[in-house]
């Protein structure tokens, strides 16, 4: 990252340390705190069960699943949908497990028009190049307004001023044209509940609702954000929101439990009234099933990345796809492989703890990335100049 890229970063960051922190510290945070760790912690130890009974719900409210043991299997389900719906443009919502499995990637080069939704990642994907985000819940972050300017100026061919309000209008004109003749929509999902068998995504644009009312509706989730009910999937995502933005709730939760349709007539069962006519969940494990308890603890704030003095000296690089920081890096290594782990920057991490002391979900990140190098280091992922210490010590008794 450039240095005003990395410096706007750092801007950014210090506006969600203020606004979030004082309601981080009230009462009913602190007992929401308690809440959701126990949900997590229960959630992953109890996972094989819950995710049976997620089936059980998914075919009780009408939504197809398909299980994906890796990112290519995902793929592979995606494209088969979109050949079905003969598609040629794809409704996107912001979604760090699209970003796990290089979605995008995957079908640049296809005539399909993969149109982001949310404004900070439709500014990344206009960037066209190093547009890889920054933070869970604000990508562009690192980005300040002329140079946000500049980059619309340059794809949309436009001339818009560096100013907030007509900058979001330019764009939001842009991509609702875009998807006028969109019939597919794409999405994570910030929560599944066993006992219900529904989805819940938070949002403030209204994008993912957009998303959800094309014909099909895509939504691909790691098998991680499985918890049992309603009422905990809205804790987490409530949570979540304190820590990644400073407010008590977003401006929409979505709670998706099935096809759009109704029985207004005779009570007769009709279809696709205005929502979705169907709705696929994919579920992800792509080394989730491997993963280490705590690492599959994470809600998504981003809390550990604006307070990981690492990350504010080197930016997105510290981590892996769209996983920032320590805890991307942890996960690089059951997603892809040591050596994936080791270029994610396991050695960059100076284990300091700020990550966990900041984590709602208290995710030991440091003690993690500490096993890790050792696993690392005996099939051979180490910096170099440490083995020649090492060796230096054992053929001389000094590191020199």
């Amino acid at each position: 990252m450039e240095s005003s890229e990395l410096e706007t970063m750092r801007k950014s960051f210090s506006t969600v340390k203020k606004r979030s922190g004082t309601i981080k510290d009230s009462p009913s945070t602190k007992k929401l705190i308690k809440r959701v760790q126990e949900i997590k912690k229960f959630s992953i130890e109890n996972n094989k069960e819950l995710f049976n009974q997620t089936l059980e719900s998914f075919k009780r409210n009408d939504i197809d699943f398909k299980i994906a043991d890796s990112s290519k299997d995902a793929l592979d389900i995606i494209d088969e949908l979109l050949v079905e719906y003969d598609c040629s443009t794809i409704a996107k919502a912001k979604s760090n497990t699209l970003g796990e499995i290089n979605l995008k990637a995957h079908l640049k080069g296809s005539n399909i028009d993969v149109v982001e939704t949310d404004l900070g990642d439709r500014i990344l994907q206009l960037k066209k190049t190093d547009n890889k985000p920054v933070h869970p819940t604000g990508p562009a972050s690192h980005l300040n307004i002329s140079k946000i300017a500049d980059i619309v100026n340059d794809s949309l061919d436009v001339n818009v001023d560096p100013e907030a309000r007509e900058i979001m209008e330019i764009v939001r004109h842009d991509v609702l044209k875009r998807l006028e003749n969109a019939n597919v929509g794409i999405s994570g999902a910030n929560a599944i509940t066993a006992e219900e068998g529904s989805l819940v995504m938070v949002h403030n644009e209204g994008n993912i609702s957009i998303v959800s009312l094309k014909d099909l509706h895509i939504i691909v989730a790691g098998i991680d954000k499985i918890v049992p009910c309603l009422e905990d999937a809205i804790s987490i995502v409530k949570l979540e929101t304190i820590f990644a933005t400073g407010n008590f709730v977003t401006s929409y939760m979505n709670v998706i439990s099935g096809p759009s349709k109704t029985a207004d007539i005779e009570k007769k069962l009709l279809k696709n009234m205005y929502g979705a006519e169907k709705v696929v969940v994919i579920l992800l494990d792509n080394g989730r099933s491997e993963a280490t308890d705590e690492c599959l603890y994470c809600i998504g704030c981003g809390n550990c990345v604006v307070h990981c003095p690492v990350y504010n000296a080197v930016g997105n690089e510290f981590g892996f796809n769209n996983y920032l920081g320590g805890r991307g890096v942890a996960m690089s290594k059951f997603i892809e492989d040591e050596e994936t782990c080791y270029d994610s920057g396991l050695y960059m991490c100076t284990l300091c703890g700020l990550c966990t002391l900041n984590c709602p979900v208290a995710i030991p990140t440091n003690e993690i990335i500490e096993n890790m190098r050792k696993l690392s280091a005996e099939v051979g992922f180490y910096p170099k100049a440490h083995g020649k210490i090492k060796e230096n010590i054992s053929n001389n008794d000094s590191p020199y």
